[in-house]
């Protein structure tokens, strides 16, 4: 008796690419699941509020990208946060994404040193990061306990680090590509693109995702690090993933469906639902006020400039501006 089969629709990939979108797949043959996302108005809306060096754009714009491919995948409502510390030019990026699909981001910089870097032709993602580190946080809110990893950046980039933390922390077989790009208009307009897949091996047998000891480990000296083989599906699944190429992953006339569809038809590949992106700052007027009246009164002095109070977010460059008489805390009642 044949088994039987299941009801999985098929059809042909849209051809049409949706922006501001993630879109999870699946390879279940070869157990691979992963996601790719496509980033248009969002990402240019997000860095057309900064007046970003080109490169330093291009740096948070792939952040952005790694923080909507990681973030995207909670189970829950909660957030993702992105952040670097670094000794470099850009000495600190971060991208906040709240569930399901809400982003927002910035970027410190020194400019003078960013200038020298593009001058000298060393403005890539590594220069500008230089040395430090890149956390990843994950807050499920409420009474919730945040959850966070750490890796080192010792001069790559966010791809690097992305795989470095899959590899020593999660230990899950990861790949992952990113890709930004100006889009050019008429009358000299340009718009942000950018984009991501990322490709995780993820067998029901632990067996078959065994990894070998992470250097250094703890064997004798002299003794030969034991190797272990990897699983045929992931060698595969790995292979396929390191054909995309940067135009593939932002370029509006190959959609999210056809590129995974590319890659994976042999196998067979088995789309969802897409997931929008958006971007939305958390800041408000009411946020700020309450922040300013946790101040001393002595730090609220020295904010104060031509007669009034003004802070500007750093996100969404909204500026708000504040009497300094209309933060000063109410005076406690004593009710006793």
């Amino acid at each position: 008796m044949n088994s039987p089969q299941l009801d999985i629709p098929v059809r042909a990939p849209s051809a049409t690419s949706a922006d501001d979108t993630v879109l999870p797949f699946a390879v279940e043959t070869l157990d691979l699941r992963g996601r790719v996302v496509r980033l248009g108005p969002t990402l240019d809306e997000m860095l057309a509020r900064h007046d970003y060096p080109l490169p330093v754009a291009k740096l948070l714009g792939e952040a952005v990208a790694l923080t909507v491919l990681l973030g995207s995948a909670l189970k829950f409502d909660g957030r993702f946060i992105l952040q670097t510390q670094t000794d470099g030019p850009v000495r600190m990026l971060v991208v906040d994404f709240t569930s399901p699909g809400k982003v927002r981001a910035c970027a410190r910089f020194d400019a003078g040193r960013v200038a020298a870097a593009i001058e000298a032709g060393k403005a890539d993602a590594g220069a500008l990061l230089g040395h430090g580190h890149l956390a990843m946080t994950i807050d499920q809110g409420g009474d919730m306990s945040r959850y966070q990893g750490l890796v080192a950046l010792e001069g790559g980039g966010l791809e690097d680090a992305a795989h470095e933390y899959f590899r020593r922390s999660e230990q899950i077989p990861t790949a992952i590509r990113l890709a930004v790009a100006e889009e050019f208009a008429a009358g000299g307009q340009h718009r942000w693109r950018a984009g991501g897949i990322m490709l995780q091996f993820l067998p029901k047998s632990p067996e078959r995702v065994r990894v070998a000891d992470l250097d250094p480990g703890d064997a004798p000296e002299g003794v030969t690090a034991h190797e272990v083989p990897e699983d045929d599906a992931w060698v595969q699944g790995r292979s396929l993933i390191s054909t995309v190429e940067d135009l593939d992953l932002v370029d509006p006339d190959v959609s999210s469906e056809r590129l995974v569809y590319r890659l994976f038809h042999e196998p067979g590949v088995r789309v969802f639902n897409n997931i929008d992106v958006r971007v939305e700052c958390s800041c408000s007027r009411e946020n700020v006020e309450a922040m300013l009246k946790s101040f001393s009164q002595d730090d609220r002095d020295h904010m104060v400039e031509n007669g009034v109070i003004s802070v500007t977010c750093e996100f969404c460059s909204a500026n708000y501006v504040f009497e300094p008489s209309a933060v000063r805390p109410e005076p406690s009642q004593d009710n006793g």
